[in-house]
């Protein structure tokens, strides 16, 4: 677990802030999911997407075939 993980009482706090109920058996199983989506959401966020277009500019199925794949 890494300095800035959440903690079994954070993760509590943060779900009664928001109005969730959270039984205590529960406390560390969601602070570890919580500390792995956080953990993958920072290496998403260091991925460079330097000119790739956004999501709205992409349309399914209107791909040109590659003959190199």
């Amino acid at each position: 677990m890494s300095a800035d993980a959440l903690t079994p009482s954070e993760a509590y706090r943060w779900a009664a802030r928001a109005g969730l109920p959270l039984p205590a058996d529960r406390l560390d199983e969601v602070a570890a999911t919580a500390d792995h989506i956080h953990s993958v959401v920072a290496v998403l966020r260091e991925i460079d997407f330097g000119n790739t277009p956004p999501a709205p500019a992409y349309r399914a199925g209107e791909e040109k075939p590659d003959a190199t794949v």
